[in-house]
């Protein structure tokens, strides 16, 4: 089944194309790896999909749906999460805390109730924060819950991003370099968490810099150079790619 659609995406930016005639299809239960040299649009890619920048031209279809003009609030309920590349963790809350922030994008109790504590306000807060809670448990940090954000380790950090667009309940998982500056034990227990996140039922497209990490767990890897899709294809197809190689990878051994 085909979760994302991308027809002729194009982005400019006066007269540089940042993204030109992209087109790119995302199958549930998958994880796709972006990859590409910097400026390759990669990170347009993903602001236009979730609604910060809009395109020139093209379409995108998220389940059929069409995204193009819709606020990136309204593309996030429609079941879109997403972590950046710089941190926007509360540092100086809980990690708990932090995860609860994200849950009030899909509180459905209007928020003139929370004062009166009323029965369903009372009720849903129980049902989020035991969701918290479980949200924190399968990505490792429950024994972390207490301690501020600013006190974790960059890794630790980096899955609490992840808990945190978890929390808005995605059905498609934009991550945005998720393991740079990361060593590489780190590294491993990240990506492995990606896994876990496919195999739970989120599809899951990622940008990484980080061959070895793409390599061995992305199902199909995607190439950008210069805002254009040179290639696309499984890992292996896409390290004997020649074009790829001039165009990004080198020799990989």
């Amino acid at each position: 089944m085909t979760v994302l659609e991308v027809r002729n995406l194009s982005k400019y930016f006066g007269g540089l194309a940042v993204l030109n005639n992209v087109n790119l299809d995302v199958y549930e239960s998958e994880i796709v790896g972006i990859i590409g040299p910097n400026g390759a649009g990669k990170t347009t890619f993903f602001n236009i999909i979730t609604g910060i920048l809009p395109p020139t031209a093209g379409r995108i279809l998220f389940m059929k749906e069409e995204l193009v003009g819709l606020r990136p609030d309204q593309i996030a309920r429609k079941g879109i999460g997403r972590t950046f590349q710089a941190s926007t963790l509360f540092k100086q809350a809980t990690v708990f805390e932090n995860v609860l922030k994200a849950f009030h994008m899909s509180y459905k109790q209007p928020l003139w109730k929370s004062p009166l504590n009323t029965q369903a306000v009372r009720e849903e807060e129980r049902v989020i924060r035991s969701k918290a809670l479980e949200i924190l448990d399968f990505v490792g940090l429950a024994s972390q819950k207490d301690k501020l954000a600013e006190n974790l380790s960059s890794g630790y950090q980096k899955t609490l991003c992840a808990a945190i667009a978890l929390a808005t309940n995605p059905r498609l998982l934009l991550l945005d370099e998720p393991v740079a500056t990361l060593s590489p034990d780190r590294v491993e227990m990240l990506m492995r968490l990606v896994a876990r996140v496919r195999d739970s039922g989120t599809t899951v497209v990622i940008i990484e810099h980080n061959m070895k990490a793409i390599m061995d767990y992305c199902d199909r890897i995607v190439v950008l150079a210069y805002g254009k899709k040179i290639a696309e294809g499984l890992p292996q197809e896409i390290q004997e790619n020649r074009q790829v190689i001039e165009a990004y990878l080198g020799v990989m051994g």
